[in-house]
């Protein structure tokens, strides 16, 4: 059985076709090439290569004309010319257990709730072969994890970003896995589920609570960031701001918010908090314009800035209905220590 359609991990990646093979690959363009953009030509020579997967090539550096790497996928090709393509090695097929420490919160023959530290990746990809949170993983539950999320994320039902903190619930068996499937595609718009993320932001909404209501796309030039996009899929976010924050000299410069999802889209509270203006304190793909923002805290929170290992994004509260039992199970998390450390120092302004 599937996961349901408005599946939970929603992470817009494209599947990467089987062709890298760690060989370099030799290109003459045809005349029938000429004018075409470079990468539409290489999917006319590479039919077995997805137009994503070659993009993604073009922007490592493995494309080359004359020995010099040719990135833009845009270029026009002149006939006759030649260009060489050099694949990246295979990465395994299956991740391998690693013993590697998991905080875990509550487990049982269903399931296991794990409160994932800032850095960890949730399963592998390009980029991140091993050490993600799937790797312990398999060392800890051995064959037990769901399949249904295949080789490369057994037992996923949801995800949270590397450098965010926080619960995240794993199913150990397919009847589990359907089961919590189905109450993230629901979103708790019928059912128990919860899903609470703390986000330290920079800035303070005018408003005490709002809801963001914002499609979400991947960029179209910046492969990865998300955009807000008309031609995007439904996000909603909804938040509370629970604190604000001043500076050296008195004037308010950053907030507490409470972030509870309605849809779970990759990057969905930092694209949408930084829509509204107000981009989380440590993020450097969604806040790069706000960095000058920290000359005015406080030394100590600029300190406290400085040390955090990450998005200042922590998922606090998850609720759900447990598979078997139908008990309503809730789940709390701390903030971590470098965000907690950022929370003081913020409020020791004031």
């Amino acid at each position: 059985m599937s996961i349901p359609p408005d599946e939970p991990l929603e992470d817009f990646d494209d599947a990467d076709d089987a062709a890298a093979d760690g060989t370099r690959l030799d290109i003459i363009a045809a005349p029938e090439d000429e004018g075409l953009r470079l990468d539409r030509m290489l999917v006319r020579h590479l039919p077995d290569m997805s137009r994503t997967r070659l993009q993604a090539l073009l922007a490592d550096g493995r494309l080359t004309r004359d020995g010099r790497p040719v990135t833009g996928g845009a270029t026009r090709v002149t006939a006759g010319a030649r260009f060489a393509l050099t694949l990246p090695p295979p990465e395994p097929a299956e991740p391998v257990p690693q013993p590697i420490p998991l905080a875990i919160v509550y487990e049982d023959d269903d399931l296991i709730v794990v409160d994932k530290p800032a850095g960890m990746v949730v399963h592998p990809a390009p980029g991140n072969p091993d050490g993600t949170l799937v790797n312990a993983l398999l060392y800890h539950c051995g064959d037990s994890l769901s399949g249904i999320g295949g080789v490369r994320r057994p037992g996923i039902v949801h995800r949270l970003d590397k450098e965010t903190s926080g619960l995240l619930v794993v199913a150990k068996n397919d009847r589990a896995h359907r089961a919590l499937a189905e109450q993230f595609a629901d979103h708790g718009r019928t059912g128990p589920l919860e899903r609470l993320y703390v986000a330290f932001a920079w800035g303070v909404p005018e408003q005490p609570r709002g809801t963001v209501e914002a499609p979400l796309a991947r960029h179209p030039v910046s492969r990865e960031r998300i955009a807000v996009r008309p031609s995007g899929r439904f996000a909603i976010t909804h938040w509370e701001r629970t604190a604000i924050y001043v500076d050296a000299e008195g004037r308010p410069v950053a907030s507490r918010i409470e972030c509870q999802l309605e849809t779970g889209r990759t990057h969905q509270i930092r694209v949408h908090l930084g829509h509204i203006g107000h981009p989380l304190l440590g993020d450097a793909l969604y806040g790069q314009g706000f960095r000058t923002k920290a000359a005015r805290l406080t030394a100590p929170a600029r300190t406290a800035l400085e040390s955090l290992s990450g998005q200042a994004l922590h998922a606090a509260r998850l609720g759900f209905a447990h598979p078997t039992s139908g008990e309503v199970m809730r789940f709390e998390s701390s903030l971590r220590p470098d965000l907690a450390r950022l929370e003081a120092a913020l409020a020791d302004a004031g």
